[in-house]
């Protein structure tokens, strides 16, 4: 166990060393929010690397990011289960009448900025899910078991973002239940790219209906959604994550992960794939 301690720490510390490097770099370059995903993109591939060259030997694919069918599969599942999650949310309450897209000034839209916003929500995704469920997560799984390292990895996966705008409460507890919901499709896939899918599929639908993602506003379609119900329901300046729709839609997202035909692949650090 003393072991696999000391290969989280410098797991850690490694990531956290090429963020100040990279993160202030990147963030000159381009501007905050493409500064802030593709420099924690970057730091999370650095750290993975070294830790899997350190310790075991292996090329980063070892982490779970091998590219093989299974994989294309299970990206194309984690995608449209975000996206339609992510839909099931914001659909009703514009077909109720409780929100209404309406078209933001043209001064707010930009074309080339909204073509750039996808590649910038993949780095985001990608890179958070390769440093919470990469090196680190999965040395915990072999050394504590699955929901000992799937619930209190959540958990700091939401605390991590505390400092985004508009956080509340709700909204973290809501975050923490994603990262919990991401874990648990490693444990299915036993691959990165179930959960990079899921998060990606998310991220990706929310701004198309002109709402915030974690307190970050993306201006993607030249159109806002306004809500005439309170902040229960809308999620207020932090977006739907921080409303109760997005709660009760867990549920669900689990029993579809848990019945889903995912492929279940081999993972290096968690010794053979179980049949």
């Amino acid at each position: 166990m003393l072991r696999a301690a000391l290969k989280i720490v410098v797991y850690v510390f490694l990531y956290l060393a090429a963020v100040s490097l990279i993160g202030p770099l990147a963030t000159w370059a381009g501007g905050y929010l493409a500064g802030v995903t593709a420099g924690g993109f970057a730091a999370a591939l650095f750290a993975n690397w070294m830790a899997m060259r350190i310790y075991e030997g292996r090329p980063l694919s070892g982490i779970g990011l091998g590219w093989r069918r299974a994989s294309a599969a299970n990206l194309g599942l984690g995608l449209a289960a975000g996206a339609v999650a992510a839909c099931l949310v914001l659909a009703p309450p514009l077909a109720v009448g409780a929100a209404r897209l309406s078209q933001t000034p043209p001064g707010d839209f930009e074309l080339a900025a909204s073509l750039f916003l996808p590649v910038i929500l993949f780095l985001g995704s990608a890179g958070e899910e390769i440093a919470f469920r990469g090196f680190g997560f999965q040395v915990l799984l072999g050394g504590i078991g699955p929901w000992a390292t799937v619930l209190p990895v959540g958990i700091l996966f939401a605390a991590l973002h505390a400092a985004n705008p508009n956080a509340t409460w709700l909204g973290l507890a809501n975050t923490a239940g994603f990262g919990i919901l991401f874990g648990y499709a490693f444990l299915r896939s036993r691959d990165l790219w179930l959960p990079i899918g899921l998060h990606y599929g998310w991220n990706l639908t929310l701004p198309l209906f002109g709402v915030n993602v974690s307190g970050i506003t993306m201006k993607v379609t030249g159109y806002t959604m306004e809500w005439t119900a309170g902040e229960l329901w809308s999620g207020g300046a932090y977006g739907p994550e921080a409303s109760v729709l997005t709660s009760a839609i867990f549920p669900a997202l689990f029993l579809f992960l848990w019945r889903a035909p995912v492929c279940r692949q081999s993972a290096p650090l968690l010794g053979p794939r179980e049949t």
